[in-house]
This record gives structure tokens, sequence and C-alpha cells, in this order.
């Protein structure tokens, strides 16, 4: 993170004595990156966070892909994926790589009995239906619809929802990062201070709301994911007993709402969108913005030739749904090897439109992405052949929205089966 934060009590100098009401030492944990060279933070626990009771047997856990490898535009209609499970059983990867994974959760059951730490990625969860708590040793960060929630590998938490989880799970999706996710170097200074052209101000930022410390005696489960397993501690005190913290490493949350779109006379590339970075791939948000300026200009994107980067949007909000196929909720895949582009119509409809009114996700990667079976369980296997002209009416002609992919029909996209390509 680019800024300091400090909440609770900490000595005055860092690695000195920090005694408890009884006398006894706080215990003092540096939760840092990049071993002592990147960015951390440190806590100070009433207790040893080592005391382990009981260290359980592993189970698998990691993402298994389909053996399919064919060259073509994907649509995953992510909103026929079933709720079920809670935050961790109820995670359905659907596709990705040796940097990112990408998973949707629609959680039916709470965390009641367990902690959880990803011990190997980073988290980004983006909100797109919920709201409720992250509880985690540094405080709680409450989050709604739109919110995005970094969660830095090794950080006990817990996920709290306001919802009816049984009748009204929310809708997460969930993007696991191999390295550390940061703002964008581009967006920054040598100081790490988000310039003023930023789309974005540290105020935006979220940190923990500081908590008090809980001080109690289990045993306390704590699930940990790492190397492609979960493996099953029993803590003998509960993991959130900070008095105090400080330094760069946190979770937060920000809203897609807070990103300020960069525009221009013309029509600008997708870059201009990026909202996060990891190593092997970046993070968009589409939203909410005027079209292009020129009295000439083509608000609809051109056709694009990937050559380096796979190609992930994730359809949350507004004008892309007029794509035959296309819902809330959905993935596209474009695959770089082969060019992708507007729909038939969408560039021509698109003159004289002014602005647009849609939110997505959009995650381009650097290596292949690879598919599941949950994936292609629920994928729209004509969407490859979408951009033959001969499959649309006359009048269905999609409008210019998110990277020219149209406007929504009346009603509020929460649709079953998508409707195919008129033959």
């Amino acid at each position: 993170m680019p800024y300091y934060v400090r909440h609770g009590e900490v000595p005055k100098k860092r690695h000195t004595e920090f005694r408890r009401p009884d006398g006894e030492l706080y215990t003092e944990e540096v939760i840092g990156a990049e071993g002592f060279s990147g960015i951390s933070s440190i806590a100070y626990h009433i207790h040893p966070p080592t005391t382990v009771e009981r260290v359980g047997a592993s189970e698998p856990y990691d993402i298994e892909y389909a053996d399919e490898d064919t060259l073509k535009h994907r649509h995953v209609k992510g909103f026929e994926v079933e709720a079920g499970g809670d935050w961790l059983t109820g995670r359905t990867y659907m596709m990705g790589n040796d940097d990112v994974k990408l998973a949707l959760a629609r959680p039916t059951a709470p965390m009641d009995d367990y902690f959880y730490r990803n011990a190997s990625c980073d988290e980004l969860i983006y909100v797109h239906e919920g709201e409720g708590t992250l509880e985690t040793p540094l405080g709680n960060v409450e989050f709604t619809d739109g919110d995005y929630v970094h969660v830095p590998r090794t950080i006990a938490h817990k996920w709290n929802f306001e919802d009816n989880l049984e009748n009204d799970p929310p809708r997460l999706l969930v993007i696991e990062s191999s390295s550390a996710l940061n703002f964008p170097e581009k967006y920054r200074n040598e100081h790490g201070q988000l310039l003023e052209r930023a789309p974005y101000h540290e105020r935006d930022v979220r940190p923990p709301i500081p908590q008090e410390a809980v001080d109690a005696e289990g045993p306390f489960d704590l699930h940990i994911k790492k190397n492609g397993k979960l493996h099953h501690y029993q803590l003998r005190y509960h993991p959130f007993d900070v008095v105090g913290w400080d330094g760069h490493m946190y979770p937060y949350a920000i809203s897609i709402h807070d990103f300020e779109p960069i525009t221009g006379l013309i029509h600008m590339p997708p870059p201009v969108h990026q909202m996060f970075e990891g190593n092997g791939f970046v993070v968009c948000s589409f939203v909410p913005r005027m079209f292009s300026y020129h009295e000439e200009s083509v608000p609809a994107p051109y056709n694009h030739s990937n050559i380096d980067s796979d190609e992930v949007l994730f359809y949350a909000e507004g004008e892309f749904m007029s794509r035959r196929g296309i819902s809330r909720g959905s993935f596209s895949l474009h695959p770089g090897g082969i060019p992708h582009g507007p729909h038939p119509g969408a560039t021509e409809g698109s003159l004289g439109k002014e602005r647009t009114e849609e939110l997505a996700v959009m995650v381009d990667t650097f290596r292949s992405l690879k598919l599941t079976e949950n994936a292609l369980a629920v994928e729209d296997e004509e969407y490859a052949y979408s951009w033959l002209p001969e499959r649309y009416e006359d009048d269905d002609v999609p409008d210019a929205g998110v990277h020219g992919t149209g406007s929504p029909p009346a009603g509020d996209g929460q649709v079953g089966e998508p409707q195919a390509p008129t033959p």
C-alpha cells in the first residue's frame, strides 16, 4: 500500500519492550513481503501467534483445468453457477494460469467455525452483490456492492455477510494473485504516493476499522491454503488478539464507483481503465463515462488483435447486455492470437453517442488462460460465431458499450438461458 496506517497501541520504538497490564510482554509480529525488503506492518499480540495446539491432515484444494485448449472466443454464463457452501467451500474456479486464478462464489452458509488464510496468493474480491464485514486481526473492513476487497496473503480473516445467505446469497468474483497486488506503477511517484493524474486517490482507500482485541483461549480452527492444499491448524488463542499495529500491509476496500474514468478526444484503449497490477496480469475497471469528443470520433472500440495477452471481461452492470447471449454475471474470454471487436452494427450504432453506463471488471493476462470443467459446463458455444452478420436481424444492432459489447435490454438483466444469435 502507498501510505502508512497506525491503529491501537504500539510502542514508541519498534522492537522494544512493550508490556501488557499484567507485566508480561506483548508479542511483536512483523508481517512483510519480499523477505524484509517489501512493504510490511508490525502487529502486537496479547499471546504468541505461534501457539499451535494441533496440525491436522492436509487435503487437496487447487484449481483443476479441463483438457481443452481450442483457440476461440468464449462466453461463460457466470449467473448459471450454482450457489452453495461457505466462503471457501463454495468457491467455483472458472479459469486461470500460474499468475492468476478467477473464481465465482455464492456462499449460502456462514464461516462460523474457522478462520481462513491464503498463504500462496493475495486475494482481490469484487463484490458484485452483497454487503457485510471482513474481520481480520488488524481490524474490520466493511464492504458493499461494487467494492474491491484486497486481502494480502497470510492475513487470517473471516467473511461475515449481512444477507440472508440461504435465500439471497451474495455474488462475488474472486481474483487470486500469485504475486503481490499493487496500484499500477504508472499512477505512483517515486515515493509511492498516487499522482494527481491517477484515476483514484488514497482517500478512496478504506483501511480496517480498529476493533477491540479478542483475548480468548480456544482452540480455534484455522484453514491455510498453500501449494494446492488446505492445511488444518488449531490455535490455542484467538487470532484477533492484536492490541495495535502500524505499517503499509493491511486489508482494505476501494469502490469501483470511486474510479475516475480517463477519457479523450478519440477512443481511449483499455489501459486507461487499469486499477491494479500483479505479475503477469492487470485488473481494469470499466465505469460510466463520456465517450470521445472529436466531432468525427467513433465511440465503439476498433478491432484488436491480441498478440501478448488473453482478455477476460466480467460483466457487472450496464450497457453491454444487448449483445446476444451476454448477460449480467457473464465472462467473455478473448484469447491472444485472434482478433476481437464490436459485434456487427455496433460501430455504426455508436456514432453520435455521448456516454455509456456500465460496470465491468477486466483481467488481462500475459500468459494463456485455461478453463475449468465448471466454466465449460456453462459456456455458450455459439459465441465464437456471433460476429457473423447474417446471425442478426436488421433491427438487432447493439449500441456500443463496454469494449463495444452493447447496451441493456429492458428488465434487470438477470436472465436464465441467454438467447442465441438468430440464424
